[in-house]
């Protein structure tokens, strides 16, 4: 079918979390061992197009690249799937003639291949390995060890297009990171819908949650670093700053916990389950636990009935926490929520002076956090020539002679005004840092 008279090609476009980026690797990795080549959208024969249906904007954007991906000039086959593709598979399904829905992910290259007319004999089962460093290019492969929610946020449709909480077999967790040290991968990250709530059983029957998963992790594999994505307040425990705490530094000392809102009234319209005090509580730990950690989050501003003192309050509140790295949105209309249809909409001019005021403070407690690092000694896992990332998860000037993919073991040396680092070498270029310890 190419153009080439060889293989076909295909591309990937991947909208929303880190969920989807990790299953986009997967259905990538399961067409290279079919035998597709990954090209650019232009030189196409199939597009793989995975969605998001996080807010309206999300299932607005997915919509417009979808039918651009049908529209190019070589006509590819596009394959929706993804959360807008569980949702409204048949509305996706008619947006053009060469566009066909499969929501399944992990039938996706299969679903692809028939109809290309190639049969998918080819077609390995990826399942929910990771393949290491990843085929669209990411050094730190993702590893998704959860799927689904149980909670019911008021702004939130992705526990109807992902269904209850489910964790992967602990086996098949350890299988995969071993894949990936075997890839030549430093650095995994476990990733899922809702991370905290990972639940399964380990070899001798007896039920283990993340704590326990990240224990098995460090014990049974050669993985160099590992670090968790998103998680909960609520699911960050004693038990699991205290293996944190205890891996020498193989945990990365980075929590992405996720706020939403530091305004208690806000919270209950959100339909979340903990305060600020609580919240305010977990970090406190967290910082006890592990002098130095870097502490993330993600922020909802313009949300249905914010007033402008609920706005200073969540403010306030993210200045008190000192995040160094935080993820800020506009509240957007997610029709099929509760929120949607709620009193008080905040206008868009409102929100987006918040959003401005909130990242502007977002800049400047980066900036702070990475001024504390200046003096230490880090594993910096490089990611773009000259660019890597270190443990708390600050972008790091690197010598630009460490190949990408490997580590650099560097001084922190000052801080950008952007919250940049600058490292300073320490040990031979290209020599495995983190391996050594």
């Amino acid at each position: 079918m190419s153009a080439a008279g060889g293989a076909p090609g295909f591309a990937v476009v991947n909208l929303g979390c880190r969920v989807n980026r990790v299953e986009t690797d997967l259905v990538a990795a399961a067409l290279e061992r079919a035998g597709l080549r990954m090209v650019g959208q232009d030189e196409a024969d199939l597009v793989v197009v995975n969605t998001c249906a996080v807010t309206g904007e999300a299932e607005t954007k997915t919509r417009k690249v979808i039918r651009h991906a049908a529209r190019l000039p070589k006509a590819p086959l596009v394959v929706a799937t993804g959360c807008v593709a569980s949702l409204f598979s048949e509305e996706l399904s008619s947006l053009a003639p060469n566009v066909v829905v499969e929501a399944d992910k992990s039938l996706v290259a299969r679903r692809a291949l028939e109809a290309l007319g190639l049969g998918a004999g080819a077609v390995s089962d990826a399942g929910e390995l990771a393949s290491s460093p990843t085929p669209t290019g990411r050094s730190r492969p993702g590893i998704k060890v959860q799927d689904g929610c149980d909670n019911r946020c008021t702004y939130c449709i992705v526990w109807k297009a992902r269904g209850a909480g489910r964790s992967l077999p602990a086996d098949r967790v350890l299988a995969a990171v071993r894949e990936a040290c075997a890839r030549d991968a430093h650095e995994v990250v476990l990733t899922g819908i809702n991370l905290g709530r990972y639940a399964s059983g380990d070899a001798r029957g007896r039920e283990i949650g993340l704590a326990g998963l990240l224990s098995l992790i460090l014990d049974e594999t050669p993985v160099e670093r590992v670090r968790l994505s998103s998680i909960e307040p609520p699911d960050v425990t004693g038990e699991l700053l205290d293996v944190m705490a205890s891996s020498g530094g193989r945990v990365a000392p980075f929590l992405h916990v996720c706020l939403q809102s530091g305004c208690d009234a806000t919270l209950r319209r959100m339909g979340r389950v903990y305060d600020a005090a609580s919240f305010r509580r977990v970090c406190e730990l967290s910082r006890e636990a592990l002098p130095g950690v870097a502490l993330g989050t993600d922020l909802i501003v313009g949300f249905p009935g914010e007033t402008d003192e609920e706005f200073e309050e969540s403010l306030g509140f993210c200045r008190e926490m000192s995040f160094a790295k935080m993820h800020v949105f506009r509240y957007s209309r997610r029709p099929g929520t509760p929120a949607a249809d709620a009193p008080g909409q905040v206008a868009p001019k409102v929100m987006a002076e918040r959003s401005r005021r909130v990242r502007d403070l977002a800049a400047r407690m980066r900036a702070h956090e990475a001024s504390l690092h200046v003096g230490e000694m880090d594993d910096v896992l490089v990611e773009y020539p000259g660019r890597g990332v270190s443990g708390g998860l600050f972008d790091v000037l690197v010598d630009p002679r460490v190949p990408v993919g490997e580590v650099a073991r560097v001084r922190m040396v000052r801080a950008l005004e952007d919250g940049t680092l600058v490292g300073e070498a320490v040990r031979q270029p290209g020599a495995s840092a983190l391996s050594s310890k």
